[in-house]
């Protein structure tokens, strides 16, 4: 009896959809992004699942808030994701 779907080579929407411990190669939800302050135009490293409030060095305003998951960046803050 041949199964109804492969389960070694499985699509990318349905690798989404399962739990980050479920998938075929297990990998973290989380990732590091560069923030750039609105006020001194300094770089930090902030987490994408941060768990403290992120302070720029040069003049201490806040980058991110907690949100709960993921933490939710200030306005007039950018950034960009890192790369491995």
């Amino acid at each position: 009896m041949p199964l109804a779907r492969d389960l070694l080579h499985s699509s990318l929407e349905e690798e989404e959809k399962k739990h980050k411990k479920k998938w075929l190669v297990q990998s973290p939800n989380s990732y590091f992004m560069d923030g750039k302050c609105p006020g001194c135009c300094r770089i930090a490293r902030v987490c994408s699942h941060a768990h403290m409030v992120v302070l720029c060095v040069g003049c201490s305003t806040e980058l991110c808030q907690l949100m709960g998951g993921k933490a939710r960046l200030t306005e007039g803050c950018s950034c960009r994701r890192k790369q491995h």
